[in-house]
């Protein structure tokens, strides 16, 4: 690829580097300049891999004259102004096939984490405390499970739900997404029947805090809820209301509202917010810290679909 110069802004599986190199890519690394900074140069290259610790907003657009395509090591692009890079004519380039199968693993762990309180049942075996009846679990068998989002993730996670007997309902705003593994209802029926709740949308200006004390209310029963997609789809106070009213009768919860946009850290003010507080000592939560889609083979199945969609761009 002569001539064709990409930025990597973040770290990410050595392949990816590797294998531009061997197309004819040249590869320059940047793991530390500030935005403004990046900003003054990045008119020099037609291609840049992100993961998020960079907003792509309009004003970095504007400077990236030569800018060809945007890579994202990851499943979202909202860290990036897709709208305005695309009137650009900047491609953008997503790699939810990577961690998909990752994710949809790592719902699967939570339910049944929480059904089988194995959390609490841990520590109570740590500490010296031999408790049965106290632990007593549910069985996904015969339940009825709720996805909304049926795009890579949800996909995944439905397809690890058919070996558990359990019915799989799932709602999106795309039409004909259903498939052998889960039947694409309306959001009315999936709240009428929904045992358990998956959450697997982007953050959009129409998920943001879609889960709120509204629609949490809108489902027939009480129910287990999960959310490994992004934190701002869900308004923490009113799930800890839910909760604690025994609406929601527990939650997993691998992101959070509170965290920074690069997912790195979870963003706290001086003092921890209430809901963090009651979220952090609730015996049915559990949380884990923005990792569903984090395994040593996503890392390279992600790299690897950026790869490839790059060099489908040129080749």
């Amino acid at each position: 690829m002569e001539n064709i110069k990409i930025l990597h802004l973040d770290t990410n599986h050595p392949l990816i580097m590797q294998q531009l190199h061997q197309l004819g890519f040249i590869n320059h690394e940047d793991y530390s300049s500030t935005k403004e900074e990046i900003e003054e140069k990045i008119a020099d290259y037609q291609g840049i891999v992100i993961r998020s610790r960079i907003k792509i907003d309009n004003n970095f657009i504007d400077k990236a004259t030569n800018l060809k395509f945007i890579a994202r090591v990851g499943a979202g692009l909202e860290s990036i102004d897709c709208d305005y890079a695309s009137e650009k004519k900047i491609h953008l380039i997503a790699a939810p096939e990577g961690n998909r199968n990752a994710v949809g693993e790592h719902s699967v762990a939570l339910i049944l984490s929480l059904f089988n309180k194995l959390n609490q049942a841990d520590k109570m075996v740590r500490n010296g405390h031999w408790v049965r009846e106290g632990n007593r679990g549910y069985e996904l068998e015969g339940k009825t499970v709720g996805i909304i989002g049926y795009g890579n993730m949800g996909k995944s996670f439905a397809k690890k739900l058919s070996g558990f007997d359990c019915t799989v309902l799932c709602y999106d705003i795309l039409p004909n997404v259903g498939d052998e593994y889960a039947q694409q209802v309306s959001l009315e029926e999936l709240q009428r029947e929904t045992d358990v709740l998956s959450l697997h949308t982007p953050w959009t200006s129409v998920t943001d805090k879609m889960i709120n004390t509204e629609f949490i209310y809108s489902f027939s029963k009480p129910f287990w809820f999960i959310n490994t997609a992004r934190g701002k789809n869900v308004v923490t106070s009113d799930l800890v209301l839910a909760l604690q009213s025994g609406k929601v009768l527990g939650a997993g919860l691998d992101v959070l509202e509170y965290e920074k946009l690069s997912f790195e850290n979870l963003f706290l003010e001086n003092e921890i917010p209430e809901a963090l507080k009651y979220l952090t000592t609730a015996p049915n939560v559990l949380l884990t810290p923005h990792i569903a889609g984090w395994t040593y083979e996503s890392n390279e199945k992600l790299a690897q679909t950026i790869v490839d969609k790059i060099k489908a761009l040129y080749l």
